[in-house]
């Protein structure tokens, strides 16, 4: 074999690790969502994802067949002080070695035109889209039945 094929080769079977290892790098914990009923337009997923990578990472984007639109958005204070939902345009920064939590009153992933009703118990199929990592899609449970201040994630 020549220098160059083995080299080509080599490339190639380094083009197919990369993707997987830059994911293996991005794990998720604690998910969940919710929407506040069964004839509810719009519902929310909250999570805790750690970046165990080296590289700083950014959570650009979110999709799911779920809902017509589904966006990253957090809780901005206004001109007045008032707290407002806002998608967050610019993503969510993961640096290496850190971990960014999604929850209630903070960021977190909005569904809005649900395609259907959420029940206790479903799954919701969701793919977090990161700069660096790439797509990585996961199924959320969905607990509406966990209140404010239980458990780590999302309270």
């Amino acid at each position: 074999m020549s220098f160059r094929t083995t080299f080509m080769t080599g490339l190639a079977a380094l083009a197919l690790i990369l993707p997987v290892t830059a994911q293996a790098q991005m794990a998720v914990e604690g998910a969940y969502a919710r929407s506040s009923g069964p004839m509810a337009q719009s519902g929310a997923a909250f999570m805790t994802i750690s970046n165990r990578g080296r590289v700083d990472d950014r959570l650009v984007g979110v999709a799911s067949g779920a809902a017509a639109r589904v966006e990253l958005h957090s809780h901005i204070a206004d001109e007045n002080g008032i707290m407002r939902m806002r998608r967050v345009e610019a993503g969510l920064p993961i640096a290496a070695g850190s971990a960014h939590v999604l929850q209630r009153g903070g960021d977190h992933v909005m569904f809005m035109g649900l395609t259907g009703a959420w029940s206790q118990g479903d799954t919701v199929t969701v793919t977090l889209i990161f700069e660096h990592a790439g797509p990585i899609e996961i199924d959320i449970s969905v607990d509406l039945e966990r209140s404010a201040g239980r458990g780590q994630t999302g309270n």
